[in-house]
């Protein structure tokens, strides 16, 4: 081999020396990345939850006292106070963006759970006949479909 051939592949191997490092760099690089991003995400989360439970806390605090008064035998105001406590938590999801699934006219499989179907004389069919339990979404995505009962 003539002495211009071994400086070639010395350069050679040096460049592929350098590009293995750079790769070797680039991966941590994004490991480092990948990390943070998921460090970051999870603090997002904590952060939301934290908001999300500072305000479930006056619902708390309401549903204790509707609790003291049953203890007392005050059914007036045991009955105000659990109206109190489901329009806080009605208005709390609300605010969070949370709506409640309509279940008028048929039904809908990518929003109702069937579990009975049942005949009826004044209903078409596919029509919801009546709530089991009632469903959520948040925005588009649904949280939890709506349990009906479907006309025959």
């Amino acid at each position: 081999m003539t002495d211009e051939h071994v400086e070639q592949e010395e350069q050679a191997e040096q460049v592929e020396q350098e590009v293995d490092d750079r790769l070797l760099r680039l991966a941590a690089d994004f490991e480092n990345y990948k990390k943070r991003a998921a460090r970051e995400r999870q603090e997002y989360v904590s952060f939301a939850n934290e908001r999300l439970l500072k305000e479930l806390l006056p619902i708390l605090d309401d549903l204790e006292r509707a609790l003291n008064s049953a203890e007392q035998h005050e059914e007036a105001q045991l009955e105000e106070g659990v109206r109190l406590v489901h329009r806080s938590l009605a208005s709390l999801l609300e605010r969070q963006g949370v709506m409640e699934i309509s279940t008028e006219g048929k039904f809908d499989p990518h929003v109702h759970e069937a579990l009975l179907a049942q005949p009826s004389e004044e209903a078409e069919h596919g029509d919801v006949l009546d709530v089991i339990q009632k469903g959520y979404k948040i925005g588009d995505r649904v949280v939890r479909p709506a349990r009906v009962i479907v006309a025959e």
